[in-house]
């Protein structure tokens, strides 16, 4: 599959097949999660996986609606996918170099919020990956991450960043909308 068609056709997938995930498809999409750029090629990124129907369940009800009294629409996903990817950062590694955190570093923080960059690349190169070997992820990230972290046993110093539920999709959902490149790209400075 040629990069461009990967990326204009990948779909959030959130209904999956029962078949399994074949060993060497799942090796090769975390064969790309390796090969991701990160901060100082520090590769922070953690992955567990979890293919156990009870530990995908208690990590699905980790999952916060979007409203109140609504489920969060990648509940099923993380229920029933074959595989379910915990996307996880070891903490203190990236964002740093010589001992100085990065300059470019986010308003609030002091240089630990890299690794959400550096895990966003690897989700990202998965989620391709993937797509490209015919299965389906979904970025699921509106969770208690502390409480996903206990059920995967993260250690302290290693935090849980997202879910990817991963499998052969049931489903073939239609692209959605996608703004023009005039409306987010601006030549020499940023115009409103």
């Amino acid at each position: 599959m040629e990069l461009m068609e990967a990326i204009k056709g990948r779909r959030s997938i959130r209904k999956y097949r029962t078949e399994p995930v074949p060993e060497e498809a799942l090796q090769t999409v975390l064969e790309a999660a390796r090969w991701a750029p990160s901060w100082s090629n520090t590769q922070c990124w953690r992955l567990v996986v979890v293919r156990d129907k009870e530990t995908k369940s208690k990590l699905a009800d980790t999952l916060k609606g979007i409203k109140a009294g609504r489920t969060n629409p990648a509940d099923e996903a993380v229920r029933t996918a074959p595989i379910v990817i915990a996307l996880c950062a070891e903490l203190g590694v990236t964002g740093y170099y010589r001992d100085e955190s990065g300059e470019n570093k986010l308003a609030t923080d002091k240089g630990e919020s890299w690794f959400m960059f550096d895990v966003a690349l690897a989700a990202q190169n998965m989620s391709l990956a993937a797509h490209s070997l015919g299965l389906g992820t979904v970025h699921t990230g509106l969770l208690d991450a502390a409480e996903a972290a206990r059920i995967v046993g993260l250690p302290e110093n290693v935090v849980l960043v997202e879910l990817l539920p991963l499998g052969l999709p049931d489903e073939q959902p239609a692209a959605r909308p996608r703004k023009e490149i005039n409306e987010f790209v601006f030549l020499e400075k940023y115009q409103r």
